[in-house]
């Protein structure tokens, strides 16, 4: 904006987003909330805070010592290769394998103050280019985000000065994104001042009135703490915004800052309101940070699971259905369920009980909930039901409540812990969804514990073991860990605060887990453990959440009798891993670039028949496969071998076996191992067996086979000597 406009703190929340219901286990990663203890550097070196009170932490990485065995077996089975026919590794996991030795923690907003003044300070230049190159551009909000920042834009239909005919909207584009890019590096180089003013609210609405931002003066109203503070950039632009930036336009690295993109949003994110013109952009320190994130971006471009999930045919999206709405196919729901056996196996082993409930209630157990009071705007509408009003479910947390108060309850019998894989449905505006990682209807690996005050330590740490547990199978061994405190507004005695937020940090420590943690962060209704994966590339996922509960047994009058026969209330424990199914198997896919392990595969190993006379042999051994529980497939035979191989190959099948007349004649299979080569010959019955113990131990198969040692031709006799 120019001097004497205004803008939008940077760091506003344009909407609040429909995921926001307890527990909040599958909010979005990339969310521009931030954390607590860097909000207190931001107070010492800035002289204020942001406007609506964000809170900011840097966040240690835990990384968990239960790797997957499949890196040791492929070592060995490395070692091994004098005895492999070829040592025909797969592109896919020689690339892996390299990204592994370039992998380079790149910095991120929470943990490296310079890095975030560095991408606010260039949304406002963003900004200033922008209305620097077309004036008619109205300025909104532009705020940081995971890898960089963006700035929507307002722009109107103007009139042509000769004819006074109207001209529609600019709609931006790629050439456009050049000429701005170009007028942030004069800006640049002209080393302005960045300078912080305080003004009164009188003030900075008699500012915005001037330059006419009808946006700014609904931002100011959003504010509701005094003074309003300004950055000015030089005497050219200012901003409303509360900091940090840097000293001046020239400490931005231009070589390190790129226009990315442009999309439309809603204002506020109502499709009632004006759409906006979005400009997403990445900044980093320096020009080999930014190579890195380009070489990273492409390499997520690779692995999107969207693009992935309807190359290997795993779900879709019917539009024709509605929006957000996910269509399981046969592999993709084989995977699935692999994923919901193994959930379910490790918790009934960890004592807890499954449930199942409902998926729709009457409205009144909602309004009970507090939902219906809370989060009404990120339900779907209500149906009548014979004069009645019912609600299909967006949390599952009441019922197992009900189930709770359906008898009385002592002291003896607590801890109960009850998990279930329950489907819920929330209303997300259809600009928001995006593949299985924003749906409409999905399913929670939910479970609720029920227990005294004096268990909720040793309860906490049980299912921090168990979460380390489940992930690491996947794949997943690093993390960030977060405890968010009382809030300013919370239900709950200070006590009882005190108590719960002890028992999670305690935990944490008798396990001697890295934390940060986020004060004020937690939920109005208790304390909370936040953890996020990082995935193959380095990207991180919120997933797994431990969050106490004083809220919802009080709304529900749940009580147990103590030893001393009075009525007490327990202490309820949110609790889910995935977060949901379908945005872990997003993550999942992404992070293996769906070359899933053997154990996961949806067909384990393919054979493929050189002739039509071995397909009888080929299917007998594959209905002996089954019965095993293994997941075997006849190729059809139609295509040539090499297409065969090529298609098993695209379909990132762990295993396959050319079979002929010899394989035949010898009741024997020849295994090529997708990621490890040529693995030899085996019998039918050892090579099952040996396929049953890497799925049942999650281990890549590497067990070497028979392998015929090629007979050298006898030494020629000398000649007698003449």
């Amino acid at each position: 904006m120019k001097l004497g406009g205004s803008i939008v703190m940077a760091s506003f929340l344009c909407s609040r987003s429909a995921s926001a219901f307890l527990p909040a286990a599958t909010r979005s990663s990339s969310s521009t909330r931030r954390l607590a203890t860097v909000n207190q550097i931001f107070n010492n070196q800035n002289g204020g805070q942001h406007h609506h009170g964000e809170r900011r932490s840097t966040i240690p990485t835990f990384q968990s010592n239960a790797l997957l065995k499949s890196s040791s077996t492929v070592a060995s089975a490395a070692a091994t290769s004098s005895r492999l026919f070829s040592t025909a590794v797969s592109k896919e996991a020689a690339a892996g394998a390299q990204a592994e030795e370039e992998e380079v923690e790149l910095p991120t907003n929470e943990n490296d103050i310079d890095l975030l003044k560095i991408r606010h300070t260039s949304a406002h230049v963003m900004a200033m280019a922008v209305q620097q190159t077309f004036p008619e551009a109205q300025t909104t909000i532009g705020p940081w985000i995971d890898n960089g920042f963006y700035y929507d834009f307002f722009f109107p239909e103007t009139k042509d000065e000769e004819t006074g005919e109207a001209v529609p909207s600019r709609k931006l584009t790629d050439q456009d994104l050049k000429k701005v890019k170009k007028a942030m590096d004069k800006i640049c180089s002209k080393n302005y001042p960045i300078l912080r003013e305080e003004v009164t609210r009188e003030e900075a609405k008699k500012r915005i009135e001037a330059i006419g931002e009808p946006f700014k003066l609904e931002i100011l109203d959003s504010i509701k703490t005094e003074p309003i503070t300004i950055y000015s950039i030089g005497d050219q632009w200012w901003d409303l915004c509360a900091g940090p930036h840097v000293e001046s336009t020239g400490q931005l690295p231009k070589k390190a800052i790129a226009l990315q993109s442009v999309a439309g949003a809603y204002w506020r994110g109502d499709e009632n309101r004006e759409m906006l013109q979005r400009i997403y952009a990445t900044a980093w320190k320096d020009p080999k940070q930014l190579k890195l994130h380009k070489k990273r971006m492409e390499e997520a471009k690779k692995r999107d699971h969207r693009v992935l999930g309807k190359k290997l045919d795993l779900f879709s999206i019917q539009e024709d259905a509605g929006g957000g709405l996910v269509f399981w196919h046969p592999k993709g729901s084989t995977i699935r369920r692999k994923i919901e056996d193994f959930w379910k196996e490790q918790h009934i082993e960890n004592d807890y009980d499954i449930v199942y409930t409902p998926h729709i209630a009457n409205l009144d157990l909602w309004k009970t909930s507090g939902h219906f009071d809370f989060y009404a705007e990120g339900m779907f509408d209500q149906m009548e039901v014979e004069n009645e009003t019912y609600q299909i479910k967006p949390m599952n947390c009441p019922f197992h409540c009900l189930m709770y108060k359906d008898t009385i309850r002592s002291y003896r019998d607590l801890p109960f812990r009850w998990g279930e894989l329950g489907t819920v449905y929330r209303y997300e505006r259809s600009g928001t969804l995006h593949g299985l990682m924003r749906v409409r209807g999905f399913t929670q690996d939910d479970a609720h514990i029920f227990c005294l005050p004096d268990q909720l330590q040793d309860e906490i740490v049980d299912v921090l073991k168990l979460t380390k547990d489940i992930l690491s199978r996947f794949g997943f061994t690093k993390y960030e860990l977060m405890v968010s405190t009382r809030p300013e507004k919370a239900v709950g005695s200070d006590q009882i605060w005190e108590d719960a937020t002890n028992a999670l940090v305690g935990a944490l420590d008798q396990l001697g887990w890295d934390y940060g943690t986020d004060e004020g962060g937690g939920a109005f209704y208790g304390p909370k453990i936040d953890l996020k994966i990082k995935d193959a590339i380095g990207r991180t996922w919120q997933c797994s959440t431990v969050q106490c509960d004083f809220n919802l047994p009080d709304r529900f009058d749940l009580e147990y009798v103590s030893a001393e026969g009075t009525r007490e209330r327990p202490i309820m424990v949110h609790r889910a891993i995935f977060g949901s199914i379908e945005r872990f198997f997003g993550i999942l896919i992404e992070n293996c670039a769906g070359d899933l392990p053997l154990w996961l595969a949806p067909v384990q190993m393919k054979l493929l028949p050189v002739t039509d006379a071995v397909v009888p042999y080929c299917k007998e051994v594959a209905k002996k496969a089954r019965k095993l529980g293994l997941r075997v497939e006849v190729d059809r035979g139609s295509e040539r071998l090499a297409k065969q191989i090529r298609n098993a190959e695209q379909g990132r099948i762990p295993v396959m076996s050319v079979v002929g007349m010899k394989e035949l004649e010898e009741g024997t299979l020849a295994v090529r191992s997708r990621k490890l080569g040529d693995l030899g010959s085996f019998s039918v019955d050892d090579l099952l067996e040996e396929l049953k113990r890497c799925d049942g131990d999650a281990e890549e198969m590497s067990k070497m086979g028979m392998v015929p040692v090629k007979e050298e031709a006898p030494e020629a006799e000398e000649s007698p000597a003449e």
